[in-house]
């Protein structure tokens, strides 16, 4: 059969690798997929079984689409090039428009927190929210949203989404509590995980708050600070090889740490928009709902 191999032109193979692509003949069942006999035996009950839904469906099709734009992709490419050496990823897809990432739908959010489509509280905080894609699908159920970003390109895109904009550590000084804290594939680009836990924990309504982790699995720290990948000043070592065994190394070493305990968790693909090269980045997220050790286990 002719295929995309046989076209030397890189832009070219790779629009033709995108075109032919199709989301039904990948084995997406192992985005989800969890070894319960890897788990510890107290993890085991609070794992919640996914799988493809329309939402992330529609995400991937849509980045698919995208990344066939030829001029578009190449205008991505030029720009990324020129300005990589000098400011974050995360500020040039803030510049471009572009970039966006998901990590739940709203099913999957309901699934997770437990919760009906149509529970409301009072406030949430989503701690690096990026282009505020994922806050998007939050949002609905809560009265008032914060958010905070490092990246100047993306608070600006924050602030078109009217997402309530606070400094980086001025949401730990605002005299409320949060109903729910996000802190989304977070804990591997932060260069005090731990303490940024701590804080959470004393941030959330006594009782009932729950903070929301995601973890991308290997679970692998590094800055990137202007250009540049550096380890973080407080590195975490997380023990494992498997997706299940590193569940059970953050649980332990991470999270009963600094004060929290599990209440359910979930294996998701971590998406990202894809570019010339491919119709989607992918990594493997491990995302936990946490109560603090001193909560009673009353839902939210």
């Amino acid at each position: 059969m002719w295929t995309g191999k046989y076209i030397r032109n890189p832009v070219v193979r790779s629009l033709l690798v995108n075109m032919l692509s199709d989301l039904d003949t990948i084995d997406v069942t192992k985005w989800y997929r969890c070894n319960p006999d890897q788990l510890e035996e107290s993890l085991r009950p609070l794992f919640i079984q996914n799988q493809l839904d329309v939402d992330t469906r529609a995400f991937v099709e849509q980045s698919e689409e995208k990344s066939t734009y030829l001029f578009t992709q190449i205008y991505y490419s030029l720009v990324s090039t020129i300005l990589s050496p000098l400011v974050s990823r995360t500020s040039i897809n803030g510049f471009l428009g572009r970039g966006s990432m998901f990590v739940f739908s709203k099913n999957q959010f309901h699934q997770l927190m437990r919760i009906e489509p149509d529970w409301v509280a009072d406030r949430l905080l989503d701690l690096g929210a990026g282009d505020g894609g994922v806050t998007k699908v939050m949002a609905p159920h809560f009265t008032e949203v914060y958010v905070t970003e490092v990246s100047l390109t993306m608070k600006r895109r924050l602030r078109k989404k009217k997402f309530r904009l606070l400094g980086i550590d001025a949401w730990q000084e605002t005299g409320f509590k949060y109903d729910v804290i996000s802190c989304l594939n977070l804990l591997d680009r932060c260069d005090d995980p731990l303490h940024l836990l701590k804080d959470i924990r004393q941030a959330l309504v006594p009782g009932t708050g729950r903070l929301i982790v995601a973890a991308v699995i290997p679970f692998q720290p590094w800055l990137e600070i202007g250009g540049r990948w550096e380890r973080p000043r407080e590195y975490i070592k997380i023990q494992g090889k498997t997706w299940e065994e590193q569940v059970n190394s953050l649980t332990n070493e991470v999270f009963r740490k600094v004060g929290f305990e599990v209440e359910s968790f979930t294996r998701l693909p971590y998406l990202c928009e894809g570019d010339i090269a491919r119709d989607y980045y992918l990594l493997d997220d491990a995302v936990f709902v946490l109560k603090s050790s001193d909560d009673q286990a009353a839902a939210p």
